[in-house]
């Protein structure tokens, strides 16, 4: 053999060890085929820092099934126990408007072992953090799917107020997608449960307060419109006709003003740039529920009354919340439509989905 072609094949075959060896430092002998592009890029990240590397590689086993998000030997969910849980989670949601993005959270958290897993990579490991936002996001997927259904039902029935579920909205747009900018890819999940449980457990103590008889002296008119509903249905005479009515409120400004923050929603996502018009649009949206004035309607013969912009305040922080936990937010917005717009509960589980079915879109 000539010396120069030696030296050509000796030189060509460092240059593939040397790649070789690039390859397997970037995480390829940890990912599979199948996996998400964003989880082959937290595995690589992961790597390059020496503080996560060695947790990264113990957690990871290459030689085992890839389970959840393609990841080897990731926990499995089981199809037909998440199916079964899906089915609770849409039956809780649709009966009371609430309580389905924490079901939900339960479900990824505990049912399916997630939690354990994501925490076994260590608090701030780029793993930890996509696993706990695709808890988030799984959490707003299912019970978007639910608020969907269930709003066209209550709607049929006339037992949705629609302007005031609007209005929540408006509010709650803003909320949905400016939490998820400012903290995606930045929580661990040793601090979401603790945010997570922080507001259960706050939630929890004011619906105890709520069955007190301080609290439930406010609900005059909600108790008597379900009165008047419950007899209805008891005597089989036309619930849906005497639903919600709405007598007073401009549908133009608040046409307008979802407008107004759907845009500030599609300018941040699709966009991206001159995030400056988004904020604001979002302001837009959110000032000109001021001048949609008061909102009247009846139910079952009692009038109902409200001004516009208190629940756009109020879903503001309830959105805001609620796409921090990655859940839905009934379980915020049935107090708020309970206690501080007054209505009765057979009002509460349809305009409740509807607020929430328009922060799952956006969020």
């Amino acid at each position: 053999m000539k010396l120069s072609r030696f030296y050509w094949i000796t030189g060509i075959f460092v240059l593939l060890t040397f790649a070789a060896l690039a390859f397997a430092q970037s995480g390829s002998d940890l990912t599979t085929p199948g996996m998400p592009g964003k989880m082959k890029r937290a595995i690589e990240s992961s790597l390059k820092d020496e503080r996560f590397t060695a947790k990264t590689r113990a957690v990871i086993k290459p030689g085992e099934a890839p389970g959840f998000l393609e990841i080897a030997g990731a926990p499995t969910p089981n199809v037909i126990i998440g199916l079964l849980w899906a089915i609770w989670v849409g039956w809780i949601f649709s009966t009371v408007g609430a309580f389905g993005g924490i079901m939900a959270g339960v479900g990824h958290i505990t049912i399916f072992g997630l939690a354990d897993y994501a925490k076994s990579f260590g608090t701030g490991n780029p793993v930890n953090k996509l696993l706990t936002d695709s808890i988030r996001v799984s959490n707003q997927w299912l019970v978007g799917w639910s608020g969907v259904i269930s709003s066209f039902n209550y709607y049929r029935m006339g037992r949705l107020v629609a302007p005031l579920g609007i209005c929540l909205a408006v509010g709650g747009v803003g909320g949905s997608w400016l939490v998820p900018e400012l903290t995606a890819g930045k929580i661990s999940l040793k601090a979401y449960l603790g945010y997570f449980g922080l507001i259960v457990f706050v939630l929890g103590f004011f619906l105890i307060y709520e069955l007190t008889p301080r609290g439930a002296a406010r609900k005059k008119e909600a108790k008597a419109a379900a009165r008047a509903f419950e007899k209805a249905v008891a005597e089989k005479t036309d619930t849906a006709g005497q639903g919600v009515k709405i007598i007073e409120g401009s549908w133009t400004f608040m046409w307008l003003a979802v407008a107004a923050v759907v845009a500030s929603a599609l300018w941040i996502n699709l966009v991206g740039g001159y995030k400056i018009v988004a904020y604001i649009l979002v302001l837009i949206g959110w000032a000109l529920t001021f001048f949609i004035g008061n909102i009247r309607f009846t139910f079952f013969g009692q009038e109902f009354k409200f001004k516009a912009w208190i629940p756009m305040v109020g879903g503001i922080f309830i959105a805001a919340i609620a796409s921090f936990l990655g859940i839905g937010g009934g379980f915020l917005y049935v107090p708020f439509l309970t206690s501080v717009a007054g209505l009765p509960m057979f009002l509460v589980a349809g305009t409740s989905a509807l607020c929430v079915l328009v922060g799952m879109i956006v969020s």
